[in-house]
C-alpha cells in the first residue's frame, strides 16, 4: 500500500489517503494564491510515473517535485496536462507541490482550478508495450514478465518491512535498556539519600540530646 498526504501551505492540514500501489489518484481545487503539496513515499530504485491534468482558466498553476535533499525531480510552469517520471537511489519522501499564482487578472477572479493527479509505482509504472517491442516478447511472455516484476516488488516490500521492523526492535531494546539502567541509577540515588538522611538526623538528635 502506498500513502499520500495532502497539505495546505502554512500547515499540514489534510487527509491521509491509503490507496493501492497500482494507481494513486486524487483531485482537489486550488484557489488563487494557494499552494498544496503531496508527500509521497518512494522506495529504493522504484519508478514513479505521474499524470496530471488541470482545468482551464486563470491563474496559472506550476508543479514542483523535490526530494528531501532539495533536488528538483520535476518542474513545470503554467501546467495544464502531462506526465512526469522519476526514480530515487534510496528510500525518499518526495514533495509534489501545486501552486496557483496570482496576477492582475486573477486577483479579481475567485474561481478555483481543479487539479487531478494519478501516480503509479514500480511495475505498474513501466511501459510493457515498449518492453515487448524491444525484447520481442509474445503476449504470454509479456504477462509472465509483468507478474515476475510484481512478485519481485512484493518481495522487496517484505524485505523493506523486515528491515524497518528490525530497526524498530533495536530501537525499542535500546530504549528499554536505557530506561532500566536509569531506573537502577534513580533507585540507587534514592537509597543513598535516604541513608544519608537517617544518619544525619540521628547525629542531629544526639547533639540535641533527644536520644
Amino acid at each position: 500500500m502506498a500513502s499520500l498526504w495532502l497539505a495546505k501551505s502554512g500547515g499540514i492540514v489534510a487527509v491521509l489517503l491509503s490507496l493501492s500501489v497500482c494507481a494513486n489518484g486524487l483531485s482537489f481545487y486550488l484557489t488563487p494564491g494557494e499552494k498544496r503539496c503531496l508527500k509521497e513515499e518512494v522506495h529504493k530504485q522504484q519508478m514513479v510515473v505521474g499524470q496530471y491534468s488541470i482545468s482551464d482558466g486563470e491563474p496559472a498553476v506550476s508543479i514542483l517535485a523535490t526530494d528531501q535533499a532539495g533536488h528538483t525531480l520535476f518542474s513545470k510552469e503554467n501546467a495544464k496536462q502531462g506526465k512526469f517520471a522519476f526514480t530515487e537511489d534510496e528510500f525518499e519522501v518526495v514533495d509534489i507541490c501545486f501552486k496557483s499564482h496570482t496576477n492582475a487578472v486573477a486577483s479579481h477572479i475567485k474561481t478555483s482550478r481543479e487539479v487531478k493527479l494519478t501516480l503509479k509505482h514500480g511495475a505498474e509504472a513501466r511501459n510493457y508495450d515498449q518492453i515487448a517491442k524491444a525484447e520481442k516478447l509474445k503476449p504470454l511472455e509479456l504477462e509472465l514478465r509483468r507478474l515476475e516484476d510484481l512478485a519481485q516488488e512484493v518481495v522487496n516490500d517484505f524485505q523493506y518491512m523486515r528491515e524497518r521492523e528490525k530497526e524498530m526492535r533495536d530501537t525499542n531494546e535500546s530504549t528499554n535498556s536505557r530506561v532500566f539502567w536509569f531506573s537502577i541509577f534513580s533507585i540507587g540515588c534514592l537509597v543513598t539519600l535516604a541513608t544519608w538522611q537517617v544518619f544525619y538526623l540521628r547525629d542531629y538528635f544526639k547533639k540535641q540530646k533527644l536520644i
